[in-house]
């Protein structure tokens, strides 16, 4: 089995996740002000509504650091609807305004992280689905966030650019989610770099898709096929939805 990021001392997982980080940034970085109406690779979404919401995460997770220093419990959102309408109301701020907002609220994260106790580490908070987690859940959650919306940036940033390990983790907690959801009956993913095969759950027939590490966590992310293939031939299949 491969190595997870849960199972990284903090300090690595606070190292990768600041990587990621600054990776985001960086590809961000490249977008001319004019560009931010342009499309994202996630429908819907332009660049404005993509980084109006790295940042606004950012600002989210900072109140559940609170909530782990302080035992005042922080919920990152009011409400479902207030986390899609501070998105579409950050959206409409002027480019530099979003730049601002994003520079703030990562330099607020890195703070909490950075001054964070052992015993906030370990404190239980609630994530947005109502799933509680010790507060160093976190680091997963913004790692996640930041080495993905890298790609959907639609920059340079791609999939290969993503710690293998980070990659290891992210394909079968997708599985995983699938599994619970009843969804992927059948569906194997077979990592071609290593032979390692996750199962989602048995079916009558089995659908296998074969590809590279960053090829199944691209398509299993729900980001397109490229390095992936179906066993035996044919178009490889949409994956199940994931979040």
């Amino acid at each position: 089995m491969s190595a997870s990021f849960h199972d990284l001392p903090v300090e690595e997982r606070l190292s990768l996740t600041r990587r990621g980080t600054a990776h985001y940034s960086g590809q961000l970085a490249l977008i001319d002000n004019e560009d931010f109406g342009r499309d994202t690779l996630l429908e819907g979404w332009t660049v404005a509504h993509l980084a109006a919401h790295v940042a606004y995460n950012a600002a989210a997770l900072c109140n559940l650091m609170h909530w782990a220093e302080t035992g005042e419990e922080t919920p990152m959102y009011s409400s479902p609807e207030t986390r899609g309408e501070e998105i579409a109301y950050g959206a409409t701020l002027i480019p530099d305004a979003i730049r601002n907002l994003h520079d703030h609220t990562l330099v607020r994260l890195d703070v909490a992280w950075r001054d964070a106790t052992d015993e906030a580490w370990q404190a239980e908070v609630k994530t947005a689905q109502g799933r509680t987690v010790p507060a160093s859940e976190t680091l997963w959650m913004r790692t996640r966030e930041v080495w993905i919306h890298a790609v959907d940036l639609g920059v340079r940033a791609g999939f290969e650019d993503i710690p293998t390990v980070i990659l290891s983790t992210l394909v079968p907690e997708i599985a995983g989610k699938w599994r619970a959801a009843g969804a992927g009956e059948g569906l194997v993913m077979v990592n071609t770099d290593n032979g390692e095969r996750i199962e989602v759950s048995p079916g009558s027939e089995t659908v296998e898709v074969q590809g590279s590490l960053p090829g199944l966590a691209r398509w299993a992310a729900g980001r397109g096929s490229q390095g992936v293939t179906l066993a035996g031939g044919g178009e490889v299949p949409a994956p199940p939805r994931w979040l």
